[in-house]
């Protein structure tokens, strides 16, 4: 079967679950994953074939994607930061949304890096607390981004941080000088249990914020085989872990510290004002790259 083919006839044959440019994506990142093709070779080669030992595999992965199964759950890979994450289902896939909250807090350990020279900490390494880590992909993106900074990962399930200890970023480490993360669970509800890695320069979270009466809005490529805890909060409370997070930034936060959440966008302003109380008064606002309420910094 001619590449070109394939392609067409997959992006075809998802179109019931997709918009038709979105399943085309699909279909053109199963062929670099299972190929190594680049998304253009159809194009620039038309004549390309694909091997007939590939073609079982590929079968059987667009089965896979036909039941709605996300793509980067098939071909195991989901990219973040310019990073290739491994994932499976017991972790949730890295959103774009979440690469803005990487961003602001890189763009804000230059300054804090200043702040803390009263405080004769400028010779020590930054330490970055990230809870609710999941696949990991926040906490691996900081380390990553700011060589020596020393990065911890907080998570209630041992399969997710399972999937967060795995991650295989040795090469990049080794070019960067980097240090790798270290993945503890935790359950972050329970914020009064004393955390002994003692205290941190900047906390990070991502964490479930989706009230349950919006699963009848959301696709069956996320409701069937996306984690429910690492989504769905309450309607009754939906800023549940976000009083967390403020309880674990009020022991584990540095005076001189920085915050930042990924929020609900329907819930911008309560969130914010919900980190005001608990003590952090200059919490402000942040959007995404599509302008929605995506981001309280604190």
């Amino acid at each position: 079967m001619l590449l070109k083919d394939f392609i067409a006839d997959g992006a075809a044959a998802l179109q019931d679950l997709y918009p038709a440019e979105e399943a085309r994506r699909i279909v053109l990142i199963l062929c670099e994953s299972l190929l190594g093709v680049k998304s253009y070779t159809h194009i620039i080669e038309p004549q390309t074939e694909i091997p007939a030992a590939k073609e079982q595999s590929l079968a059987e992965a667009m089965a896979r994607l036909q039941a709605a199964e996300p793509v980067q759950y098939v071909t195991g890979t989901a990219t973040f930061c310019g990073y290739d994450f491994h994932v499976t289902p017991a972790v949730l896939i890295p959103r774009p949304e979440t690469e803005c909250l990487v961003r602001e807090a890189c763009s804000a350990a230059e300054a804090l890096q200043r702040i803390r020279i009263p405080a004769g900490k400028s010779g020590e390494a930054l330490r970055i607390l990230d809870l609710c880590t999941g696949s990991g992909c926040i906490a691996w993106a900081m380390a990553l981004s700011l060589p020596g900074a020393r990065v911890t990962g907080v998570d209630i399930s041992e399969e997710a941080l399972s999937v967060a200890r795995g991650q295989d970023f040795a090469r990049q480490l080794r070019r960067l000088g980097a240090k790798a993360p270290q993945f503890l669970r935790a359950d972050v509800l329970d914020s009064q249990i004393p955390f002994p890695e003692g205290s941190f320069d900047m906390i990070l979270a991502n964490p479930p914020y989706i009230p349950a009466s919006q699963r009848t809005e959301m696709r069956r490529n996320v409701l069937d085989y996306e984690p429910d805890q690492a989504l769905f909060v309450p309607d009754t409370d939906p800023l549940l872990f976000y009083r967390a997070v403020a309880d674990w930034s009020k022991h584990c936060l540095a005076p001189w510290g920085r915050g930042f959440v990924e929020i609900h966008e329907d819930f911008g302003p309560q969130t914010r004002d919900l980190f005001c109380k608990n003590g952090f008064s200059r919490a402000a606002l942040g959007k995404d790259y599509l302008g929605k309420n995506r981001i309280v910094a604190y």
